[in-house]
């Protein structure tokens, strides 16, 4: 499966959302991977993950336990154990961290995975795998169906995607006036908040090269946007809306076709 084959699945299943939202790692972003809308589907769900259990095998040869985060990482975690023919197991928050409960355990000198669904900063890969350290497994590495960071998270072990991403995402105190101009959503499982509607984002270009200079890392996880065709946005008018960040993706407003004030590189 090619990086465009996964975003097609994610675009057809309306899970590329535009607005503002606060991702699971606290940073901000105008972009947001809603997986539930893919892993409601059965038959998407199990085409990604057999094809990142086809990856993890060809990375790390045979496994035989998969752990994942909750909570996130239970539905790809289980359906790629399946595709790999081995039993998935996940941790889960404790006051505070990440631990095993409900009679799992890992056996000794188990060959295994942790398998996540999206990664951004890497931090509850990086506990997840701590987890599994302070259980006395030794993970082989991990793997997640998209990594948003385009490469740079670091979750202490070799990662296995099935697409990168350059996505823009910002610390609080460092929002662009456009975002911060917009009402927050925190549309994952911390902390949960009342939604505010978001469009999805129909179709993502390719482009090669951007102009933007690259933030600090204490100002931005990713640098660049993902940008739609003009005719990809949604034409609902929806609370989240607005001319500047449909000029930052090059789409359409109720004003008309915009001019894209970020030069972006997108999906690779």
């Amino acid at each position: 499966m090619t990086k465009d084959d996964v975003l097609h699945e994610f675009r057809a299943a309306g899970a590329l959302l535009e607005g503002h939202f606060i991702l699971s790692s606290g940073l901000h972003s105008p972009v947001f991977l809603q997986k539930m809308l893919v892993f409601r589907d059965p038959a998407r769900t199990e085409r990604l993950c057999r094809a990142l259990a086809a990856a993890i095998t060809e990375r790390f040869g045979p496994v035989d336990l998969v752990v994942s985060p909750a909570m996130g990482g239970i539905i790809p975690g289980y359906e790629t154990a399946r595709a790999l023919g081995c039993d998935a197991i996940f941790v889960e928050r404790e006051e505070g961290k990440f631990a095993l409960r409900r009679g799992f355990s890992i056996p000794a000198g188990a060959r295994l995975v942790m398998v996540e669904d999206i990664v951004t900063t890497g931090l509850s890969s990086r506990e997840c795998l701590d987890a599994i350290r302070a259980y006395g497994g030794e993970p082989l590495g991990g793997a997640c169906l998209i990594d948003r960071s385009n490469g740079k998270a670091d979750i202490g072990a070799p990662l296995v995607s099935l697409c990168r991403l350059d996505v823009p995402a910002y610390a609080a105190d460092a929002l662009p006036p456009d975002l911060a101009a917009l009402p927050a959503t925190k549309p994952g499982s911390r902390d949960l908040k009342t939604l505010v509607r978001a469009t999805p984002l129909r179709a993502c270009a390719l482009a090669s090269t951007s102009t933007m200079s690259p933030p600090s890392a204490t100002r931005a996880a990713a640098t660049t946007p993902i940008r739609c065709a003009p005719s990809a946005l949604s034409r609902r008018r929806a609370v989240t809306a607005s001319p500047s960040i449909c000029a930052r993706t090059g789409g359409t407003s109720a004003t008309g076709t915009l001019t894209p004030s970020w030069p972006p590189r997108a999906c690779r």
